[in-house]
């Protein structure tokens, strides 16, 4: 069996993408490469993977076995190599959709007086792990449990939910909202990455229908174009603000967990500081 990473990284780049042309151009490659990778995959392996039509690229049952084994051979490789390569010239701290909010400029600056050559680094990776698992990051803000055993977390605060409406609808008209008032309208979800599902909302009560997005940027395009409502985090509210979309906090939905995760067996030089530092700035003391 002739497995390779390149092979791997095509499988998950077509199962994220959708498409091969999409896969081509995250991977930065051209589409007959990214064919050639699956079919050398396919042939390694012996089975099909892939289901293509003339409209759309889809997992084989087997496919669907083999993508979550492919994705933690990445994710471990990708570990592995920052393990060795990771020279600390600065500490990466990667977020879903929105970083600390209104803290993240305050924590920027602190940090900075404190270690002036170590600068602090916040970067976006729309992944379940907030770019850890993928190597982007040192340290992850995570608004959503993290059930893996490969990283310890700490709780830093809590922070209130926020509703994304349009700005021509009649509940940005309001100071705040209820729960019940946005489930009688369509709710956008992120299944991936948000911090929202339907379980939110008291059993019986549950919106009257959802649309899943994907990622921050098409969660508020849907919202602007009053194709859906949204519950979110405060930060988002605050890192995030959009032409189209307003904010308004909701009073009876329970408060959000912010905590930072990292590598149990690689923790960042720093690590106590940094976490004593963003629960000082999240409470205000």
């Amino acid at each position: 069996m002739n497995v390779q990473l390149r092979h791997l990284a095509a499988l998950v780049a077509v199962a994220d993408a959708g498409t091969f042309t999409e896969a081509a151009i995250d991977l930065g490659l051209s589409q007959a490469a990214v064919s050639r990778a699956i079919a050398g995959l396919e042939a390694a392996l012996g089975a099909r993977l892939l289901q293509r039509t003339t409209r759309q690229v889809t997992l084989t049952a087997t496919g669907a076995r083999v993508l979550p084994a492919a994705r933690r051979v990445l994710e471990e490789v990708t570990h592995l190599e920052r393990t060795v390569a990771r020279h600390h010239q600065e500490l990466r701290i990667g977020y879903a959709w929105a970083a600390l909010g209104k803290h993240t400029r305050r924590l920027q600056r602190a940090w900075q007086s404190a270690h002036p050559g170590v600068p602090l680094v916040f970067v976006q990776s729309g992944t379940s792990t907030a770019g850890l698992a993928e190597g982007v990051a040192d340290v992850a803000v995570l608004r959503r449990p993290l059930d893996d055993d490969r990283f310890a977390t700490a709780l830093i605060g809590s922070e209130a939910r926020y509703a994304a409406v349009a700005t021509d609808n009649a509940l940005a008209r309001r100071r705040s909202v209820r729960m019940a008032e946005l489930a009688r309208y369509t709710v956008a979800l992120d299944s991936r990455t948000g911090t929202t599902t339907p379980g939110l909302w008291p059993p019986g009560h549950a919106p009257v229908s959802t649309r899943e997005s994907h990622g921050v940027d098409e969660w508020l395009t849907l919202i602007a174009a009053g194709q859906a409502v949204g519950v979110t985090s405060e930060a988002t509210a605050n890192q995030n603000p959009r032409p189209g979309v307003a904010y308004r906090p909701v009073r009876d939905a329970p408060p959000i967990e912010v905590r930072l995760a990292w590598w149990r067996d690689d923790p960042p030089p720093r690590l106590s500081e940094l976490v004593a530092l963003a629960r000082s700035l999240i409470s205000g003391r």
